[in-house]
């Protein structure tokens, strides 16, 4: 054990590390509880009676001496799989981890959602993470900046009647300290990298802490990281506060954790604590670690087991003797038997529940009262897609101080101060979106990030747990896919997983598509019906000005996280421009807009494309006398179904048609539902226009022929009025 000083006290006076004698005792009764907890769920599992169980043993001493060193439910915690002893120590029950091994519908953590060792607890603030370790550090990063924003703007944390704030309650405090941590394995990941750097850069109050086990699964530390040390990599990164400690020594971990997080409370910056610790269990009990690891080394582990040296410590500092020990465990034993058989007893989840907290139960954006008349206002001129959704941004910002503003280049400009002196006339994003934010309402709503869309959306996710509404925007949508991680297994399914205890209810706006003449590859890219099959997250794609302010306002106001597609070439068209309706004009969801009104044939579409089939349809009519209803979907999940079965029993013949690629595209899901459930209306197959299933060219010579341009809608709408 540590080579602090240590003497044998009475009751109640500091032993080591200013810890008494009972909370040492204490410290090894939680380190124990964890262990026996372990191997409950291995026996369990190897009884068939849970499904899967991966341990904290070894790490027990680092993560006892984390947990005491903080405050639960004042601090927050971004825990991963090994945190079992952490979350005990915090306050966590034996019988709520077992139940969430048993999935029981009493599961506090996510009601038989998440596999075992999710740790979970809004009473805590314990965080619900995913199995993708790394990807929470960015959320801790994103937490603790909310943290210093709502202590900087005490009244933006009020509730407000109306939109996603009544759900969100908010709590706060000027020195609280955000938790994560992370297998050494997982910070090869380059979200822990994209952590640290904001967290250095902004000084922000989170402790890491880096369980170093040896091994990434089979993986050793050699092979996954340079020097076979993480501590010396990141060494020179400023701001930091760094500890390097042996993991199973109780008592120099619970030192090293109190540095930390009076350094972190102090506001000097961020800490890391890397803990050396052991597995002495395999990675999970799908792994067999002795097919990759030499009995010489497992023995060396056992010896540095941190259960037997605290034991061993306590009864040499006099401070248990054996029967003690024996009394203790034995309780802890009874304390495991009695959990085990409540949650073995538990009530397993309905399936009638399985839908629940995929989205918000308590803020429907697809209500009709959302359908808000335009406002006269004394500005009638005609504006365009981008000068709307500017003023959108505006009034929302002014309405709602939980309202954030970041991304790559949408500042003003970086260097306030000679913003502000009129040095710089200022940037406000590639395409002027957010001009102006930033010298409205300051650098500390309207900011730039550095060049990670991972990091965008990762710190949004953590803000928007604590309450805040980042509106974020991603430059281009070709470059989204760095975000996908998070998106996909985070911001989707946060709500979800944790049984509808947390929710990152954002926004992200994303400029998309091409018609642009010479985007390109990497500046005309589409994709939508990749973000359409992921649950959890509303999809809007707006084809007008008027339509992009309603349904960016709804987006806002929205409980649930939104994807928010703004057609490049829509920003400046004359199509489709409209005076500013007023600051509470809003669409809702799922509700589709019938731009043209036709008998013989249907058209559904959305995006760059309404206008393009618009042209068609005019065309049919002057040259064919064909009538054309031109159906723009506007909202693409959730979708308006009755609106498009009507339009299909009325014309008999319809067309779905957008910009992504034909096969697998959006168009897909929507041809294959009117053959499921209106074969009987049909008068002939239905027909999808897309672009051709390659990538946009720069010659406009080809991007004309892959894109949909209204001669291909003509051509499909005459062979389909002919049929």
């Amino acid at each position: 054990m540590s080579n602090s000083k240590t003497t044998v006290s009475s009751a109640g006076e500091p032993v080591a590390a200013g810890l008494s004698a009972a909370q040492l005792i204490e410290f090894y009764r939680l380190m124990y509880l964890s262990r026996r907890s372990d191997d409950r769920e291995i026996l369990l599992k190897r009884q068939q009676k849970i499904f899967f169980q991966i341990s904290c043993a070894g790490h027990e001493a680092l993560l006892v001496a984390a947990g005491l060193a903080m405050k639960p439910g004042y601090d927050w915690f971004f825990p991963y799989y090994r945190d079992r002893a952490l979350c005990l120590a915090l306050g966590n029950t034996v019988e709520e981890q077992l139940l969430q091994a048993v999935g029981a519908a009493d599961d506090p953590a996510s009601g038989g959602r998440q596999m075992p060792s999710h740790w979970t607890s809004r009473r805590l603030n314990i965080v619900s993470p995913s199995s993708s370790t790394a990807t929470q550090c960015l959320h801790a990063v994103g937490c603790a900046e909310a943290g210093r924003y709502f202590t900087q703007h005490p009244e933006a944390a009020k509730k407000a009647d109306g939109d996603y704030r009544e759900f969100k309650d908010v709590k706060f405090h000027a020195d609280e300290v955000v938790y994560v941590s992370i297998g050494e394995g997982s910070t090869s990941q380059g979200e822990f990298w994209e952590s640290l750097n904001t967290a250095s850069n902004s000084k922000l109050p989170v402790l890491y802490v880096v369980e170093d086990n040896g091994y990434a699964i089979s993986t050793p530390v050699e092979a996954n990281t340079p020097g076979g040390n993480i501590s010396r990599l990141i060494a020179n990164f400023p701001n930091f506060h760094f500890a390097e400690v042996d993991g199973t020594d109780a008592v120099a971990s619970y030192e090293a954790m109190v540095e930390a997080v009076a350094y972190c409370r102090s506001g000097k910056g961020p800490a890391l604590v890397h803990g050396h610790v052991v597995r002495p269990y395999s990675h999970s009990l799908s792994d067999d670690e002795r097919h990759y690891r030499s009995e010489e080394e497992l023995q060396a582990d056992a010896l540095r087991d941190p259960i037997s040296r605290m034991q061993m410590w306590l009864l040499r500092e006099g401070i248990l003797d054996a029967q003690g020990i024996n009394e203790l465990e034995r309780k802890v034993d009874e304390e495991v038997q009695h959990a085990s058989d409540r949650a073995l007893a538990a009530v397993l989840p309905q399936p009638d529940t399985i839908l629940r907290h995929v989205y918000s139960e308590d803020f429907d954006p697809t209500v009709a009262s959302l359908v808000r008349e335009i406002e006269p206002t004394a500005d009638s001129n005609e504006r365009t897609m981008l000068d709307l959704i500017n003023a959108c941004l505006h009034d929302e910002m002014r309405r709602d101080e939980r309202i954030v503003i970041f991304g790559e280049d949408v500042a003003d400009a970086t260097r306030d101060k000679e913003l502000r002196a009129g040095n710089l006339k200022g940037k406000g994003g590639v395409f002027k979106v957010t001009a102006g934010l930033q010298k409205e309402f300051g650098n500390d709503r309207a900011w730039n990030s550095p060049l990670a869309e991972a990091n965008i959306t990762g710190r949004a996710i953590g803000m928007a747990v604590r309450g805040m509404k980042p509106v974020v925007e991603i430059q281009f949508f070709d470059y989204i896919w760095p975000a996908m991680h998070q998106m996909r297994n985070e911001l989707s399914v946060m709500r979800w997983r944790s049984n509808g205890q947390f929710s990152c209810p954002l926004v992200m706006r994303v400029p998309i598509g091409g018609y642009l003449t010479g985007g390109s590859i990497y500046h005309s890219q589409s994709g939508e019906s990749i973000f359409t099959h992921t649950p959890g997250v509303r999809v809007i794609m707006p084809s007008n000005a008027l339509d992009a302010i309603g349904l960016l306002r709804t987006a806002i106001r929205c409980d649930d996280p939104v994807l928010f597609l703004e057609h490049k070439r829509l920003y400046r068209e004359t199509f489709g421009r409209s005076a500013y309706p007023g600051p509470n004009y809003t669409i809702p969801f799922g509700k589709a807009k019938t731009v043209k009104e036709g008998k013989d044939l249907t058209v559904i579409t959305y995006g760059a494309v309404v206008p393009r089939a618009l042209q068609a349809a005019q065309r049919m009519q002057r040259e064919k006398g064909v009538d054309v209803e031109v159906i723009d979907l506007r909202s693409l999940s959730p979708y308006d179904w009755e609106a498009i079965a009507t339009s299909v029993r009325k014309t008999s013949k319809v067309i779905v048609a957008h910009e992504d690629m034909l096969s697998w595209g959006y168009g897909a899901e929507i041809a294959a539902r009117i053959g499921d459930e209106l074969f009987h209306d049909l008068d002939a197959p239905v027909r999808r226009v897309g672009s051709m299933d390659t990538f946009v060219a720069y010659q406009p010579l080809l991007e004309d022929v892959i894109l949909p341009q209204p001669e291909h809608l003509f051509q499909a709408m005459s062979d389909l009025a002919a049929f």
